[in-house]
């Protein structure tokens, strides 16, 4: 099983000044949760009998739940997200691109939640730049930002997880021939916005709301607020994605339960 990984030494946490809305229980919760199940995440050759389903998709209760699904932003103008804005599930991943889990995801998982959720209206993907392998992990984090200001982040994505994209680095060079494998056509002004203090800020406001929930580790995800994390099998997106959309439905059909 995967070492639950520390943040790099310039990767600061944020300070309480700074945090997000998730105080007292809710902060605890959540930090507990998502905690334990980075602690268990299952690495991706392991058998998909291993994967702690149970503990990724239950806990928190409701409350702490709608807390966190508060999270999702649902901005039209979200260059790093898509799905439709008002779909029933959300799901956030907190992600690094030297992550080989957040890769496998990408390469194996993902395209498939996109196809069978996504394109039928059911789920969002907002994605969250969490940084947490040092110097290399933030340019590219930063890069990926630049990518979306010309609306190619998830091209730039694809590239950046493609099988050996990470053993090749992060460098300048290589994050410039990642943006032009991802049909940046204004490379220097992906240069500039990559090193614009825009950049750094969406970077720290992203890395700084996974703090504040507690992840620990990459991948991690919210959807619709209940915690899972680790590239999990496919089966398990599924799980808990059906699971929030038949919630979703119930909500909508008969008035919120808990009222």
């Amino acid at each position: 099983m995967p070492t639950p990984t520390r943040p790099s030494p310039s990767a600061k946490k944020p300070s309480s000044s700074r945090k997000p809305m998730l105080f007292g229980l809710v902060v605890v919760l959540a930090a507990g949760m998502l905690g334990f199940v980075s602690y268990r995440a299952t690495a991706p050759d392991e058998p998909a009998t291993d994967a702690p389903a149970a503990a990724t998709t239950t806990g928190p209760d409701s409350d702490v739940h709608r807390e966190l699904a508060g999270l999702a932003r649902r901005d039209a103008d979200d260059k790093l997200a898509q799905g439709r804005t008002d779909a029933p599930v959300v799901l956030i991943e907190y992600a690094d691109f030297l992550c080989g889990y957040c890769g496998k995801f990408a390469r194996d998982t993902e395209p498939e939640l996109i196809e069978q959720y996504v394109d039928d209206g059911t789920l969002r993907i907002e994605w969250r730049n969490f940084p947490i392998f040092g110097k290399e992990s933030e340019a590219a984090a930063r890069a990926s930002w630049a990518a979306g200001q010309q609306d190619r982040f998830w091209a730039f994505h694809r590239a950046a997880y493609a099988e050996g994209a990470k053993e090749k680095g992060f460098g300048e060079d290589r994050l410039r021939e990642l943006a032009r494998q991802a049909g940046v056509k204004d490379l220097a002004r992906f240069a500039r916005d990559t090193d614009s203090p825009a950049a750094a800020a969406a970077v720290a406001k992203d890395q700084e709301q996974a703090y504040g929930i507690g992840a620990t580790s990459t991948p991690s995800f919210l959807i619709n607020g209940r915690p899972l994390a680790g590239a999990q099998p496919m089966a398990v997106f599924t799980e808990a994605i059906e699971a929030a959309a038949a919630e979703e439905a119930n909500v909508g059909s008969a008035g919120d339960p808990a009222k």
